[in-house]
């Protein structure tokens, strides 16, 4: 229509970010010792040595640490830890204490945790080699459950605990809804369950000494969809790639601004493909006849040539063609 302007979209603008989260996703070292490294002039963007943290790079651009080129970024990955209890979630503690970074085995890369678990409390802990995906999942709006076995010293009944699913408050401060059963009682103590989604600071056990219980072992044994299930204490293990990228989906990963790894095709099999080959499954198609051609489906081999007297037997093919035409 005449005088009608029509406005072409704008093509998306390279994501830029800051320096030393740049640095930091690739594994060269932490955030914080990214920005050192730029305060003490030893990090360069095309050419040019930074003076400050404040500065953000975009895709194409050209880093330089120390003079030597900066390493592309590494594809987000993801561990299950069972921390002991003894040992405090931080890389430096101020009053001397043991730190999971001491006992993590030496051959992983530079991780963080996601999230923290206090220094007597057990069970499992996510760890990862990216930020965004760290702080995205620590956020209560992502949403993840946390579940913990609790054993407390004290009575407490299950009414008291369902009312815990409207939330507390407790000294002007509130606690969302928590998910809370009563177990079996131990002689003085109560086993429960407690499912949580906020992660405040010491949240499991500021709640139940408000119903008069004092805990005594604390242990988390899921966060979101990864169990702790049977792995050994002190023990670590990696989430598989095609997992990771399930569990987490599109809308975390564009949240997180992370870079998941691809999935193989090991890892990802085709739906409704047995993983051995030529194994029949329940009901189904037996699988290629031993001497079969490489690639040939199960069961559809070559026909075999009808047995005749004294003349050779006739081609598969046409007998297969000669069957089909219509009567």
């Amino acid at each position: 229509m005449p005088g009608k302007t029509t406005h072409q979209p704008t093509p998306a603008a390279p994501e830029r970010e800051r320096i030393a989260k740049r640095i930091a996703r690739s594994g060269l070292c932490s955030r914080r010792d990214a920005e050192r490294l730029v305060a003490e002039g030893r990090v360069a963007v095309n050419g040019k040595v930074l003076d400050t943290p404040a500065f953000t790079v975009a895709p194409g651009d050209t880093i330089t640490v120390n003079g030597a080129p900066l390493a592309e970024v590494e594809p987000t990955r993801l561990w299950l830890y069972h921390k002991p209890a003894g040992l405090v979630t931080t890389t430096r503690d101020p009053q001397g204490r043991a730190t999971i970074f001491e006992r993590l085995p030496r051959d992983l890369p530079r991780v963080m945790t996601i999230g923290r678990l206090d220094i007597n409390t057990e069970g499992l802990l996510l760890l990862t080699n990216d930020g965004g995906l760290a702080r995205v999942l620590e956020l209560p709006a992502t949403g993840w459950l946390r579940r913990y076995r609790v054993r407390a010293h004290g009575g407490v009944t299950q009414d008291k605990l369902d009312a815990l699913k409207d939330g507390i408050t407790i000294e002007g401060v509130r606690y969302g809804p928590i998910e809370a059963t009563l177990d079996r009682t131990q002689g003085g103590n109560v086993w429960l369950t407690m499912g949580l989604r906020e992660g405040k600071y010491r949240e499991v056990k500021t709640i139940l000494e408000a119903l008069g219980l004092k805990v005594n072992r604390l242990i988390r044994v899921s966060f979101g969809p990864f169990m702790l299930r049977d792995l050994a204490v002190g023990a670590v293990e990696e989430v598989k790639p095609r997992v990771l990228r399930d569990q987490l989906g599109v809308k975390l990963a564009r949240a997180a601004n992370i870079t998941l790894p691809e999935p193989t095709k090991a890892a990802a099999p085709q739906r409704g493909r047995d993983s051995k080959q030529g194994a029949p499954k329940p009901g189904g198609k037996p699988g290629p006849k031993p001497g079969a051609k490489p690639g040939a489906k199960p069961g559809r081999g070559p026909r075999p040539a009808a047995a005749k007297t004294g003349g050779p037997a006739k081609p598969a093919g046409k007998q297969h063609a000669r069957r089909r035409r219509p009567v």
